[in-house]
């Protein structure tokens, strides 16, 4: 896993301007701690930072191939989990290798089947291929979204980047938000292409876009279709069954030491469970971790959100398959300490966290890194699988809004709305915003013969969740692991188990009446009985009344600050849950104090032009 940057100026002879490319180069650093590398040829720059992973020795980048019109370079993000396939397949064409690595597979598979490279590869990547042939540049994203990857068009060209600090790092970004840009944040939408600073954008998941003298154009290689599921049940049990079996093996493909991060549900449990069967096959033991925080078990009180805490089912999953455990036990002080909600910030380039459950994976993923360099996740079988429990309530599947909103409507309103001054938010106008952005996500679903509403209703909603939600997750997952140096590979996001299983109808889905009918079938024989049946639990929050206290003093600290943020945001909301008892503090007022904070540390390091009229 990489960073990578670039500049394309026809105007300019970029060798003129190296230091501006370091500079940018440098913002990924911690992507790729390894190696870097920096390639300039007239019109175009290409840099890269390398967390190496595959061909220790011969990936180093950004990697060059001669041909006989002029040169085609790559500066490449991400694993083709099929890249020895795809390199024999070359081979018998008549390309030849240097390396062992995938990146040259996908730099000589250019060479062969120009863009459609893309749509051969299974794998998360993110890549720019500079064409001299041509004089084009060609930017590739995976079909989820996986890998981030941004550009902002320019008056002569374009600036990209895997994350936006890199194209902020060049003069010509301008550091403005707009407000469509606080809509994307407080609206929890994240609408494909949309990001936070005026002028940039984000590559569409399963797009190419290209930039040549002729301006920038963009194509989508693939996208969810909607279409009739023609296997029956037994059938599709197993069908799902070997696509898990081969996408772990293909995962667990790696030169550098690897594990899976397993939290005791059936998500994580079922990765463990394949990725230590396989293991064992050649006399390895697969290393699992989890989080914990101190005192959970004993402050741990049930909601409708978390039933039960995640420790004990995580140590009886690893018991039962052979799992190498380690619990990172977390405290108070490491989970409130501003410096490390400064860290998490600069790694998401947005003031818009999760709280303790971001300070808390940043933590359990440095912590990792110090023992493994790729890491497998249970991320993404909720959306594919029918997992949330919303999806499954009447009220929910009739709301005209996104499911994951009218199930939180009242408190996403106290935490959205009522946070801000009168004035911003009127301006906004969050409402109407999430109604556009709603329609305008429903309107892309197809439709096909014989489908009842109810079964297009329920279509739609996983689309919703797998365009839209998912994305939120991945790119918080990526940014957070990859600001510590650790390659989080997201097994379920293999773009042939969801095409298959977002074909399956949702009475099939379902068919025992419960959420990921068809997971639990598919792995029930690699499972603890306890773990298969168990109710869905998120990802951990601390309940410790010894974290809310610390919160309520940051935020009296913030209010005697008299920082911009307080322009911003309600003053007298914020001082009323000031006033409030901490051991009390409910979900909406602790979360609107973390907002806050986010919002603060954001605007004291990134310094944006805000433009709200």
């Amino acid at each position: 896993m990489c960073g990578i940057i670039g500049w394309v100026s026809f105007m300019r002879q970029l060798n003129e301007h190296r230091n501006v490319l370091e500079a940018m180069t440098q913002t990924q650093f911690l992507r790729g701690p390894d190696a870097g590398g920096i390639w300039i040829d007239g019109h175009a720059g290409l840099g890269h930072r390398r967390l190496s992973i595959l061909d220790l020795e011969g990936g180093m980048q950004p990697m060059t191939a001669a041909t006989s019109e002029g040169d085609v370079a790559l500066s490449y993000s991400g694993e083709a989990y099929n890249f020895q396939e795809l390199r024999e397949e070359l081979v018998a064409r008549g390309q030849s290798f240097h390396t062992r690595s995938d990146t040259e597979v996908v730099l000589r598979g250019y060479l062969e089947w120009g863009e459609g490279i893309a749509s051969r590869l299974n794998g998360m990547f993110a890549f720019a291929i500079w064409d001299t042939r041509l004089e084009r540049l060609v930017l590739i994203r995976d079909r989820m979204g996986i890998k981030p990857l941004y550009y902002y068009p320019t008056e002569d060209g374009v600036l990209f980047g895997s994350e936006p600090k890199a194209i902020l790092a060049n003069p010509l970004a301008q550091k403005v938000v707009d407000l469509d840009g606080f809509r994307e944040l407080f609206s929890f939408t994240q609408t494909p292409g949309s990001a936070l600073w005026a002028g940039m954008h984000e590559v569409l998941p399963g797009s190419v876009v290209t930039v040549d003298r002729a301006g920038i154009q963009q194509r989508r290689y693939w996208s969810l279709e909607s279409n009739a599921h023609l296997d029956d049940q037994d059938t599709t049990i197993h069908h799902v069954r070997a696509l898990l079996d081969d996408i772990v093996r293909r995962q667990l493909v790696s030169d550098v030491p690897r594990c899976v991060l397993l939290s005791g549900g059936l998500d994580s449990s079922v990765v463990t469970a394949l990725a230590s069967a396989h293991l064992k096959q050649s006399g390895e033991q697969v290393r699992s971790f989890a989080v914990d925080f101190t005192d959970q078990t004993k402050n741990f009180v049930p909601d409708d959100i978390y039933t039960s805490p995640d420790a004990p089912y995580a140590w009886e999953v690893a018991e039962h398959v052979g799992s190498r455990h380690e619990s990172i036990l977390l405290d108070n002080a490491s989970l409130a300490d501003m410096d490390v909600r400064r860290k998490v910030i600069e790694a998401r380039d947005s003031p818009l966290s999760l709280g303790d459950k971001d300070t808390s994976l940043y933590l359990l993923f440095q912590s990792i890194r110090r023992h493994s360099t790729v890491a497998l996740s249970g991320e993404s079988a909720d959306e594919i699988f029918g997992g949330y429990s919303w999806m499954h309530q009447p009220e929910v599947q009739k709301a005209d809004t996104f499911p994951w909103m009218a199930v939180f409507l009242t408190g996403a309103k106290a935490q959205v709305s009522d946070r801000f001054n009168a004035d911003l938010t009127s301006a906004l106008d969050l409402p109407g915003y999430i109604k556009d952005q709603y329609a305008s996500a429903v309107a892309e679903v197809g439709h096909f013969d014989g489908e009842s509403p109810h079964e297009h209703r329920m279509r739609v909603i996983i689309y919703l969740h797998l365009t839209r939600f998912v994305r939120m997750l991945l790119e918080r997952k990526d940014r957070i692991s990859m600001a510590v140096g650790l390659e989080v590979r997201v097994p379920y996001c293999d773009h042939r188990l969801v095409e298959y299983v977002y074909g399956v109808p949702w009475a099939l889905k379902t068919f025992d009446g419960r959420e990921k009918s068809l997971l639990r079938a598919a792995t029930a024989d690699i499972l603890p009985q306890s773990v298969l049946h168990r109710v869905k639990s998120p990802y951990p929050s601390t309940q410790s009344p010894a974290y809310a206290r610390v919160l309520m003093k940051q935020a009296r600290d913030l209010l005697a600050s008299n920082g911009p943020v307080l322009d911003l945001i309600d003053r007298n909301w914020l001082m009323n849950i000031t006033k409030q008892n901490s051991d009390a503090l409910d979900l909406a007022a602790r979360n609107g104090i973390e907002r806050a904070l986010d919002l603060s540390i954001w605007l004291d390091m990134y310094k944006p032009e805000l433009r709200f009229s």
